[in-house]
């Protein structure tokens, strides 16, 4: 192969990548009617969005690696120790930590419906200490014009 073909290739497969491994940080309206759509109460739409905000700040790409050698994964930071598993299906989620880091949330608001339906919102750190209680959550009252 000539150099600029094997340029081209390396171009090519790295733009395919890219393509594939698509982010979004969702602003709140978008995300409240995906969220409804998705059956998430409307009741519960504005701790969901509170929670993703305190967790990823909405990011569909965030990832945090932890001291426990596990990490959290997407805009739910859904944690490869207990929820999914890295490089194959597995976990209480069944699914690939990797395929909560694209900007397709579906498979990644079923995984935190599970979580919530085990735990209740007090299992995400963030919602605990920006959402709980006394704290403004997010108005969403605009949302559904």
């Amino acid at each position: 192969m000539t150099y600029p073909n094997k340029l081209i290739s390396v171009v090519l497969l790295a733009l395919i990548t890219l393509d594939l491994t698509q982010a979004k940080v969702f602003q709140k309206c978008p995300l409240a009617k995906l969220l409804d759509s998705n059956q998430i109460s409307r009741t519960l739409i504005s701790n969901w969005i509170c929670l993703i905000q305190a967790e990823s700040g909405a990011d569909t790409s965030k990832k945090t690696s932890l001291d426990n050698l596990s990490a959290s994964y997407g805009i739910f930071q859904i944690n490869s120790k207990e929820w999914c598993r890295v490089g194959r299906k597995g976990g209480k989620c069944n699914k690939d930590c990797e395929d909560y880091l694209t900007d397709d949330i579906t498979d990644d608001i079923e995984c935190a419906k599970q979580i919530y339906r085990d735990h209740g919102f007090s299992y995400w750190k963030g919602w605990t200490t920006k959402c709980k209680q006394n704290k403004r959550l997010p108005d969403i009252s605009g949302c559904w014009n």
